[in-house]
């Protein structure tokens, strides 16, 4: 994927920046905006269950229950739109039907009515309180005595917490719950809340029967860790949805299998907060299952949920798995969906950024013009202006110049007249033409926009977020890199880590931020902080779960180079062997950045006296280079010449094999003879 190598995600949250020294060095894939910046799960129904069969009664207290936990549907829970994090979707169009979901009542938790009194269901229109207005069940004492103190006690906020004895009340749970979304809708502050929902959570579990799933628990369990979510304390929200999860029984009915689908796309969401990306794709995938189980392969909802599961791979940068989701997205939508229409202009356009990540600009391009064909015909303007940037971004990866610039051009016209000259879309576009002029080598035209762009970021319209303005430093400081202003780029980088520092779920971005600062500190010969970068970058690396990616394997490579220079070779051999066994697994021996790791670990042995095991790996590459890759690449007389003195010293010699006339030339190489010379000759090292 050479022209990914300039080129960073960024479809939720701001950027993914990886950077490697001399091997990759990537700024940014094109953004998909706003048509996907939906949460899948709400009270609009985005991919919740639908349950066709229940009460009107009992459909709202699990819509209101849906939207806190899920992301905000109305205007009066500004406190709710935070409480659930993750990653985002495909909008719902406006007119798409709500679905029915339910939950069993909570007020039912006493003995059973009697056969007179079955009539209050229907006509209930709210959730059961402690507090009723219609006849008690004739189980339970009057309304008048035993039913007031548990407002009074929750409301207080120096009032202890009820005795236990007060929690096998099977009304107060209920209660506490119903005062906990209510304190968060009115503003009140979560710290309330929080407490209103550990009661009734408590309450909850006390009053469930033996053996029986209480699904008011599951409720108050995601009602509690959504609480935690918007306090920012994502880690003790964890411990919550997995009690969560195991409550419901999926096979026991649609109440159960919605419960345990939404504390898995929660979990999930909490986990991509913390930065554990392979156990949040886990959940989700977990959800889908239980999601296709219940509703169906071919069911709309499984599109928007498989969607939501291939997003959350494009930033693991698993894109295998995620073409595969976004083809069966996009069928189950157009055999659903109106031609042209919205979801399926959105499928494509993550379609295109699928392929424009595995190199195939052809057929990215072709979904690209697709989506902007149902843009159009929808009346999305900036929609379109978006597509087109995607589309520009296709051309300069073509080196078709002119168009991109046309493309761009046309965008930039859209942003400025629709959102204002000094909106981040606007410099998000002067980024783009800065990077396409300085590859055309029009290098004041680049930094005009660059300084434009920098202009928009250093006063930001209400409304940005930090994230944005950080992706854009990223993409900056890639250009000056290329222009040779390491100290320059070095100072956008850190702006950008900087405003990304307290931001949650943001700890891939920042490991690839201090990644590229250590490849700035190592240009400009600052090796202990370039050391130090490094390490930061590969803890928050191991932390988040990409420890088997191969961007991690880079990282590690580059971190091994630092700390030869500081001639820690012990260090840097850990390091190089670690990068070894994960490139030789995602990339393959053939790969010129596993080539490369294979000379720089080679030059670490024979630096440590370990000559056996250098000449080892070194007759282990000219061999892939003879039989598979060809000689033609000026590496191959390096490390030829490298390997001839080893054995000299070793007094050995080396056993030639002939070689077929098909491999005299290596397709392959794309190193010239100027970056070939590109290593310290006293070791071999390559960077």
């Amino acid at each position: 994927m050479p022209a990914m190598r300039r080129r960073i995600y960024q479809l939720t949250k701001g950027a993914r920046l990886y950077s490697g020294l001399a091997i990759i060095n990537r700024t940014s894939l094109a953004t998909v905006t706003d048509s996907i910046r939906a949460r899948p799960i709400s009270g609009q129904g985005k991919i919740s269950l639908s349950l066709s069969t229940v009460d009107a009664p009992k459909e709202e207290p699990y819509r209101q229950w849906l939207r806190m936990n899920r992301g905000p549907s109305s205007s009066s829970s500004a406190a709710a739109a935070a409480a659930m994090p993750g990653l985002v979707s495909v909008k719902t169009p406006p007119d798409a039907p709500p679905p029915r979901i339910s939950l069993p009542d909570a007020a039912p938790r006493s003995d059973p009515a009697p056969a007179g009194t079955p009539a209050a269901t229907p006509t209930a229109p709210k959730p059961a309180s402690p507090l009723p207005k219609k006849p008690p069940s004739p189980s339970l004492p009057a309304p008048s005595s035993p039913r007031k103190p548990p407002p009074e006690s929750p409301g207080s906020a120096a009032s202890p917490a009820p005795p236990d004895a007060a929690l096998d009340n099977p009304d107060l749970g209920p209660f506490l719950l119903k005062l906990a979304r209510n304190t968060i809708a009115s503003g009140d502050g979560p710290a309330k809340a929080l407490d209103y929902a550990i009661r009734a959570s408590k309450s909850f579990e006390r009053c469930a029967a033996d053996g029986e799933p209480s699904l008011d628990l599951a409720m108050s369990l995601h009602v509690l860790a959504a609480i935690y979510c918007s306090l920012g304390r994502f880690e003790e929200a964890v411990p919550a949805l997995e009690r969560a999860i195991q409550v419901p029984v999926p096979g026991r009915g649609a109440d159960h299998a919605l419960a345990s689908f939404s504390g898995y796309m929660q979990l999930g969401d909490t986990f991509s907060m913390l930065g554990l990306v392979d156990r949040s794709i886990g959940c989700y995938e977990e959800g889908l299952k239980i999601q296709i189980e219940a509703l169906g392969e071919t069911d709309p909802r499984v599109g928007e949920t498989c969607r939501y599961l291939a997003e959350a791979h494009v930033q693991a940068m698993q894109f295998d798995k995620a073409e595969e989701l976004s083809k069966k997205t996009l069928e189950i939508h157009r055999a659903h969906s109106e031609p042209a229409s919205l979801e399926e202009a959105a499928d494509r356009r993550l379609m295109a950024l699928i392929c424009e990540a595995k190199g195939d600009y052809e057929s990215a391009l072709e979904h690209l013009v697709l989506a902007s064909m149902a843009m159009i015909a929808n009346g999305q303007d900036n929609e379109v202006a978006a597509i087109d940037v995607s589309i520009g971004n296709i051309y300069l990866s073509l080196c078709r110049f002119d168009e991109a610039v046309f493309s761009y051009q046309k965008a930039l016209t859209v942003f400025k007249s629709s959102k204002g000259d000094n909106h981040p879309s606007v410099a998000s576009v002067y980024v783009r033409l800065a990077d396409l002029y300085h590859r055309t080598g029009k290098l004041r035209e680049s930094k005009s926009y660059c300084e434009n762009a920098l202009r928009i970021y250093s006063k930001p319209v209400p409304g940005t977020t930090a994230e944005e303005i950080a992706c854009g430093l990223t993409e900056i400081s890639a250009i000056y890199e290329s222009v040779d202003e390491p100290e320059e780029a070095l100072k956008l980088l850190q702006k950008a880590m900087k405003l990304l520092e307290d931001k949650p779920g943001q700890q891939s971005t920042i490991a690839g931020i201090e990644a590229r600062m250590g490849v700035m500190f190592y240009m400009i010969g600052r090796y202990e902080e370039a050391r130090n970068s490094f390490e930061n970058a590969v803890t928050k690396l191991r932390a988040s779960g990409e420890r088997k990616s191969a961007f991690f394997g880079v990282v590690l490579n580059q971190m091994g180079l630092a700390c030869v220079q500081l001639f820690k070779i012990d260090e840097a051999a850990e390091l190089f062997e670690e990068a070894r066994s994960i490139l030789e697994q995602e990339c393959g021996p053939c790969h010129q950045d596993t080539l490369g790791l294979y000379s720089n670990l080679a030059a670490t042995y024979d630096a440590m006296g370990r000559v056996e095991d250098a000449i080892e790996i070194l007759e282990y590459v000219l061999k892939l280079r003879e039989e598979k890759l060809g000689i033609a690449n000026p590496d191959f007389e390096d490390e030829k010449g490298r390997l001839a003195e080893l054995l000299k010293e070793a007094g050995r010699s080396r056993n030639r094999k002939a070689k077929s006339l098909e491999n005299l030339i290596d397709p392959n190489s794309k190193r010239t003879k100027k970056d070939g010379m590109k290593r310290w000759p006293g070791l071999g090292f390559r960077i």
